[in-house]
């Protein structure tokens, strides 16, 4: 090989001529002339004419010489050398001594080891010839360079290997892989050393590599990952064109098939046989079923599910993501005894389908799965999840309310015993039979204490005791008609004075601590063994009723309270009743006729309600009025008083004052405190001492007067009463009338024939026409002249009585 490169070198030395020798050319001669002027330019003169008899541009020298001896690179020789050794020459520049060396006295040029063109791939020299015998230049120093030879002695290297690749599965021919590169460090421009050719050395017949660009393609359809997932290719870059002699290196790729969905989901087995025992609360896990996709990662996720028919409403199926499995689980209960078994089928599909490989057929699979139901020793079963039940709160005690029924569903069926639990029964109010299961009760029912009683029956099995199964019982304890309706009282009832006959005055109701079935139902009356010509009871007929007037003219001052009975009836079985008394006050409306209507004005003594729409001043003007009308007439009545007393009582002389020591039943000669005698000789005086006793000088209201007006009247009809018994008693026993009682007419007064002569008494207007003047004063002062009119009125009844007598 080594030898085929020198040969080369040589051929090309030739060729470019770049070698010195003593040759002589025009081309040398011109050089030499050229060499020439510039010795003399350099101050080099002479008589003879110098030629030049060196010329070079560079050397070349075989990187890698392995010779024993220093490998020549080149002869440097003049003109101007006669052979003689008169001319030495020198080499100076890059690697000169360590590299580099020249023979000073015939110019040639060795290098004394061996280089390589990667390394450096040139050096740059300087050369220059000198005379020997002055030590003068005979030739001026010139550059050059020694380029060092390229051979091929560098491989072609890949630098990222090993390479990995990825491809999917079933991908056409001529889908590109990826692409290498490989790089060679000869020189490039010189030769074919440095020129790389790509092959694959193993991976065919799957894989291709395009010998120029290294890049590598599918040369197999179809190629199934399912099949191999990862194939090892084996490229080759080798230099020199890929002829014989070229270097190479290699790299290897390893290429892996991705997943595409080509397969369809398949299970294991055709038949799946499962197994549960009936008594398996909803949502157990019954078994397990699996399908098989051949594909990876998402392309390989299963969906399970039932395929609709007749068992699989039983039951439901779920996918486990992790591993794909699917969990049959129970959706309803079971009951051994009504069927044993369950068949279905189930079905897996893809989630994630390729449009390309649909028309392989339909990616999902079916399989059937049989479930067994195994028997379980079960606790018993009641008829009904609840039971509901009645009975009477009067229902004696040991009678039967109802009975619950219990079964044993297993094969065995199992006898039944029946209890209650009186842990949540707390008031022990009923008994069970434990064989028949029939409630009676054992404590007096209440509805108005407990109306409803809520038991929990249990029911064992004989066989088993462990198994027991609970029901709860509701008992409603239902009304007996035991407590009478009792009537709803007002607050007030009230007449109006100005009532009219049917007039509705009060509204009554009635309430009952029984509970009807069908609601309340009362009836209203009258009581029968009283007959009340004032008021009677109306029934609405809607569980209400009215208090009705029977007369009109009802006066407060007459009767002010009325007692009405009322008889409630309800409408149970036995019927229950009770009597109540409404008492009706007697008031004084204003502007109204029913028992209510209009403007409350008055219902007792102590209370007066003007009529709305009076304003503040005209009040006040009323008030004042009154207020001087009374001054007026207690200063009357005070004057007048005084002066019959002065006139009756003064004067020593009078015979009438013994009357006081006359020896007759009463209090004795002590007894002054008991009557006034003047006021016994006098009846006007008498009147006005009763006038004047209520009246009050520091009363400004109408009540006041009233009540003065009131007094007067019935300390009069005492007296009256009382002188009338002690005349009649001594006109039955035929003794005359005691002095007392008579009328002496010893003064100017109301019995003269010549009326009195008192300038003040004549003066002073009679009390009893001030008090009639007061019903002309308008319908404000109505009640206050009704009680003046009231007295006249008993004052003249008493006045008859005394004439009748």
């Amino acid at each position: 090989m080594l030898t085929g490169n020198c040969w080369l070198l040589f051929l090309w030395c030739l060729l470019d001529k770049a070698f010195v020798a003593p040759l002589h050319s025009p081309s040398h001669d011109r050089m030499g002339k050229e060499h020439h002027r510039n010795l003399r330019r350099h101050g080099f003169s002479g008589a003879q004419r110098v030629k030049r008899g060196w010329v070079w541009n560079q050397f070349f020298v075989l990187e890698e010489y392995m010779g024993s001896e220093p490998q020549y690179v080149g002869k440097l020789h003049t003109d101007m050398d006669k052979g003689d050794n008169l001319v030495k020459y020198t080499l100076s520049g890059e690697g000169v001594g360590s590299i580099f060396t020249i023979e000073p006295t015939t110019g040639d040029i060795h290098a004394l080891r061996s280089l390589d063109r990667e390394e450096k791939p040139y050096y740059t020299l300087r050369a220059q010839a000198v005379d020997m015998r002055t030590g003068r230049p005979l030739e001026p120093e010139s550059e050059f360079i020694i380029k060092v030879q390229d051979i091929n002695d560098n491989e072609p290297k890949f630098l990222g290997g090993p390479y990995a690749a990825t491809v999917p599965e079933m991908s056409p021919v001529g889908t590109y892989v990826t692409q290498v590169t490989a790089s060679d460090a000869d020189d490039p421009t010189y030769g074919h050393s440095a020129r790389i050719v790509y092959s694959i050395i193993h991976g065919q017949p799957y894989f291709s590599v395009d010998s120029k660009t290294g890049i590598i393609k599918t040369a197999l359809p179809n190629m199934d990952r399912e099949v191999k997932e990862v194939y090892q290719v084996l490229i080759q870059a080798k230099d020199m064109g890929g002829q014989l002699g070229g270097l190479a290196g290699t790299t290897t790729i390893n290429i892996t098939l991705s997943d595409v969905n080509d397969n369809p989901p398949r299970f294991t087995k055709s038949i799946f046989h499962l197994r549960i025992p009936e008594s398996s609360p909803i949502g157990s896990a019954v078994g397990k079923i699996v399908a098989h996709d051949l594909d990876d990662g998402k392309n390989a996720q299963v969906e399970y599910s039932i395929v609709p028919g007749d068992g699989g409403t039983m039951f439901d199926v779920v996918t486990n993501e992790l591993n794909q499995e699917g969990t049959v689980i129970l959706k309803k209960r079971l009951d051994y005894e009504t069927r044993k078994a369950y068949t279905f089928k189930v079905e897996a599909s893809n989630v994630h389908l390729d449009p390309r490989f649909l028309h392989q057929g339909p990616f999902k699979d079916t399989a059937t799965v049989k479930v067994n139901v195994l028997d379980v020793d079960e606790p018993p079963v009641f008829s009904k999840p609840h039971y509901s039940m009645e009975a009477y709160e009067d229902t004696p005690v040991g009678i039967i309310v109802g009975a619950v029924r219990a079964q044993d569903m297993d094969v065995g069926n199992s006898p039944i015993r029946y209890s209650i639990d009186w842990k949540r029964d707390l008031e022990h109010a009923f008994d069970i039979d434990p064989v028949e299961g029939l409630i009676t009760v054992s404590e007096f029912l209440d509805r108005e204490a407990v109306a409803r009683h809520n038991i929990t029956v249990v029911a064992t099995k004989v066989n088993n005791p462990l198994l027991f199964s609970k029901v709860g019982v509701t008992i409603t304890v239902l009304d007996v008609n035991e407590f009478a309706p009792e009537l709803v009282i007002p607050p007030e009832t009230i007449v109006c004075e100005s009532a009219k006959v049917g007039q509705v005055i009060q509204l009554v109701s009635a309430q009952d601590r029984d509970l009807p079935a069908m609601g309340q139902r009362f009836y209203f009356k009258s009581l029968k063994d009283v007959r009340n010509r004032n008021f009677t009871i109306r029934d609405f007929g809607n569980n209400t009723a009215g208090i009705v007037t029977r007369r009109s003219g009802f006066r407060r001052q007459q009767q002010r309270w009325y007692m009405v009975g009322v008889v409630v009836e309800d409408g149970g079985f036995p019927v229950r009743s009770s009597t109540a008394t409404l008492s009706v006050q007697v008031c004084s409306c204003a502007g109204g006729s029913g028992g209510s209507a209009g403007a409350l004005v008055a219902c007792s003594a102590e209370a007066v309600f003007l009529p709305v729409g009076l304003s503040t001043g005209a009040l006040v003007a009323i008030l004042l009025c009154v207020v001087i009308l009374l001054v007026i007439v207690v200063l009357y009545v005070g004057l007048r008083r005084h002066k019959d007393k002065e006139a009756l009582m003064s004067s020593k002389e009078d015979i009438r004052d013994n009357v006081i020591h006359y020896d007759d039943e009463g209090g004795g000669e002590e007894d002054t405190h008991a009557f006034d005698m003047g006021t016994l000789r006098n009846p006007k005086a008498m009147k006005e001492l009763a006038l004047r006793r209520d009246v009050r000088p520091d009363g400004h209201s109408l009540t006041d007067l009233a009540h003065a007006a009131a007094a007067a009247a019935e300390d009069s009809e005492d007296i009256r009463s009382y002188i009338h018994q002690r005349l009649m008693e001594n006109h039955v026993n035929g003794t005359a009338p005691p002095y007392d009682s008579l009328a002496t007419y010893a003064y100017e007064g109301e019995g003269s024939v010549a009326e009195s002569l008192s300038s003040i008494e004549s003066l002073a207007p009679d009390p009893e026409e001030e008090f009639k003047c007061i019903s002309d004063w308008g319908p404000r002062f109505k009640t206050l002249a009704g009680l003046f009119g009231d007295q006249d009125a008993q004052a003249a009844r008493v006045s008859e009585n005394n004439d009748s007598h």
